[in-house]
């Protein structure tokens, strides 16, 4: 079997949940080539798992202080660089594309007649599931923007649909830091973050930021550029996470049983909808600004249990390798049936 795999390169969780497939399809000996679109090729970091990829602009959306930016979301990308890119990328040499809400390869499958199926946190959202700012745009993104013949998505509960539980990779740290708390908000403002978390000085709290603040950090603030081990294991060690609406993190931070204070990007569809889920099922808090009474009273919460999430990655190539595609649900079934959901969540 040879596979094209399409991924969205706009968010690190897409990326996360390749490298957990990657792995997987390597020990299942299939033949990759690795796509990926929406981010600068010199902005990708931590891609040796990927050997040789391929790069092509796609489609992305800016943001400014949290919020996404139409305007700037418009003019940064180009719908006949987008069409001249599809037409160009040649799918025809392969069994089957894989596809993680990356638009050029999905359309690319359609166009040619090849195989696709998707895998991503957004086909989730095709269910009647926890969402926010439904509209019929929204829905047209939802289905348009990465089509493909069967789209399986991932979430934190089934809530009664044929959803795939979460790809995570997490380990255990015996080291917890009582006080040390991961934060990661790459859409907001650098000094606006540092002023945010200023004033809570009981707390360590170590930040991941493309940008590095203009004024001089406190004390009890560290600040990094991204690092996926690194990330990890700051993760690993702390009580809590502070972050935006990704999904991926979010898995991960469940999995480990790490108290959560989520900062969607207002106007993102996708973040909103992750935080009505996360709210619904307890697992959350959420502020819609960076709001320092809220994080006060959220420090003070205790840490949840974690949740053991199978290995999805693993479970879902031996699926594929059998090409019994028609009937997704029953593996689906497979897999929650390993989970031990939170007591509350089960009536959800």
């Amino acid at each position: 079997m040879k596979i094209l795999y399409g991924i969205q390169g706009t968010g690190n969780g897409h990326l996360n949940r390749a490298r957990l497939m990657a792995k997987a399809l390597q020990v299942c000996g299939v033949e990759v080539d690795f796509f990926f679109s929406g981010r600068a090729s010199d902005a990708f970091f931590d891609m040796q798992c990927f050997g040789q990829y391929r790069v092509m602009p796609g489609l992305s959306f800016e943001t400014k202080a949290g919020r996404v930016n139409i305007i700037e979301t418009v003019k940064s990308n180009s719908a006949t660089q987008m069409l001249r890119d599809i037409q160009s990328l040649d799918v025809s040499g392969y069994d089957l594309v894989l596809n993680d809400f990356e638009p050029i390869s999905a359309w690319a499958a359609k166009n040619q007649k090849v195989p696709s199926i998707g895998i991503s946190h957004q086909a989730a959202l095709k269910y009647d599931v926890p969402k926010v700012g439904a509209s019929w745009f929204n829905d047209a993104l939802l289905n348009y923007f990465a089509p493909v013949d069967l789209a399986l998505g991932s979430h934190w509960h089934h809530f009664g649909f044929p959803i795939l539980p979460p790809f995570v990779d997490v380990a255990a740290d015996n080291t917890q830091i009582n006080a040390q708390i991961l934060v990661y908000l790459p859409f907001e403002e650098a000094d606006e973050v540092v002023s945010f978390l200023a004033d809570a000085k009981d707390y360590q709290f170590v930040v991941y930021h493309r940008f590095k603040p203009s004024q001089p950090l406190p004390e009890h603030i560290r600040w990094f550029g991204f690092c996926h081990q690194g990330f990890k294991c700051h993760l690993a060690q702390s009580i809590g996470v502070i972050g935006g609406g990704g999904f991926e993190l979010a898995s991960e931070a469940l999995a480990l049983g790490k108290k959560l204070l989520i900062k969607p990007i207002m106007g993102q569809f996708e973040q909103l909808s992750n935080l009505a889920a996360l709210q619904l099922l307890g697992a959350a808090e959420g502020m819609n600004r960076l709001h320092k009474p809220t994080l006060d009273t959220w420090l003070k919460a205790p840490q949840p249990a974690p949740i053991n999430y199978p290995q999805v990655a693993d479970a879902l190539v031996s699926w594929l390798v059998k090409g019994e595609w028609h009937n997704p649900q029953i593996l689906c079934k497979e897999l929650w049936s390993q989970v031990d959901l939170p007591a509350a969540w089960l009536k959800k």
